[in-house]
C-alpha cells in the first residue's frame, strides 16, 4: 500500500473524491490531515506521498513533484487571511496559525517586503482566534475562515496580497513523493485527481449535505482555487522558497 497524506480542507475535497472513487483506492492508505501534520508525516517519511505545504519543501533535498495539480490561487483565495481590528500599519502583533507553515512564512514575507511593517510574530495553539483584537491580528487558514471573517473589521487575503506584490499566482501545496514511484502508478494517481476535479459538482453537493455550510462552495472551488500547476505557479513557488530562505538566513544572523 502506498501511504498518502492529504490535506483535509474543502479545497482538497475534489482530490479526495477522485482518489476514493477510483480503482487506485485499493492500492493506497489515504490519510486526511491538517497541513502541518501532512508536512510532518512527509518529513518523517511516515507517508510516501503528501499534498505538502510548499514551505515544508524548504530544507528537504529528496522530493519529487509527481503531479501537474496543486492547491493554488491566482488572486484572492478566500481561506488564507490576516484578520485584524486595525489597519495594517497599526498592527503590533500577529498570531500565527499553528495549522500551516506556508501561510506563516507568506505573512512574514509580505510584512517585510510588501507591507513594510515590523510586528511581533507569535506561535499559537487551538482557540487563539478568540484573542485577536486591538493591535493584535492573526493569520487564519482553512474552512473555519468562512465563518470567522465577519468577526473582524479588516481582512487581508494573503494570496491577493502576494499577487499585488509579485503579479504572480501562489501555490499553497503540491503533490510530492519522497521516493521514486512506479510510472504507471503515478499516471493512474493523476488520472484519479483529474477525475475528482472533473466531478466538482458532486463534491459540492456532498459537502453541502455533510456540513450545511453557508458558503458559496461552487465559487470557492471553481473560481478561487486554481488547481493547475503550470509554469507561472512553478516560478512563483521558486520565488517564494527563495524568500523563505532569506528569512531563515536573516534569523540565523540575528541569533549568531
Amino acid at each position: 500500500m502506498v501511504k498518502i497524506s492529504c490535506v483535509s480542507y474543502l479545497n482538497s475535497k475534489p482530490f479526495i473524491y477522485g482518489l476514493q472513487n477510483s480503482e487506485i483506492i485499493k492500492e493506497i492508505d489515504l490519510q486526511l490531515d491538517i497541513p502541518a501534520v501532512c508536512a510532518q508525516k512527509f518529513d518523517d517519511k511516515l507517508v510516501d506521498i503528501g499534498l505538502v505545504p510548499v514551505a515544508a519543501l524548504h530544507g528537504i533535498d529528496d522530493y519529487h513533484i509527481i503531479s501537474d495539480y496543486c492547491i493554488g490561487a491566482d488572486g484572492e483565495v478566500g481561506s488564507v487571511v490576516l484578520a485584524s481590528d486595525v489597519p495594517l500599519h497599526h498592527i503590533q502583533n500577529i498570531l500565527l496559525d499553528y495549522q500551516s507553515r506556508t501561510s506563516v512564512i507568506l505573512a512574514q514575507i509580505l510584512a517585510e517586503k510588501y507591507w513594510k511593517i515590523k510586528p511581533q510574530f507569535h506561535d499559537t495553539r487551538q482557540n487563539y482566534e478568540s484573542i485577536i483584537g486591538g493591535t493584535t491580528a492573526g493569520i487564519i487558514i482553512g474552512d473555519r475562515t468562512f465563518a470567522m471573517k465577519s468577526n473582524f473589521k479588516y481582512i487581508y487575503d494573503l494570496a491577493h496580497e502576494w499577487k499585488l506584490f509579485t503579479n504572480l499566482p501562489f501555490v499553497f501545496a503540491c503533490w510530492v513523493a519522497n521516493k521514486e514511484l512506479d510510472r504507471n502508478f503515478v499516471k493512474r494517481f493523476n488520472e484519479a485527481l483529474r477525475f475528482g476535479l472533473m466531478n466538482s459538482e458532486k463534491v459540492i453537493s456532498e459537502y453541502a449535505k455533510e456540513t450545511g455550510a453557508d458558503v458559496n462552495v461552487k465559487d470557492y472551488l471553481e473560481n478561487k482555487i486554481s488547481y493547475a500547476l503550470d509554469d507561472r505557479k512553478k516560478f512563483a513557488m521558486e520565488l517564494f522558497l527563495n524568500y523563505a530562505n532569506e528569512l531563515v538566513e536573516n534569523e540565523e544572523m540575528k541569533t549568531a
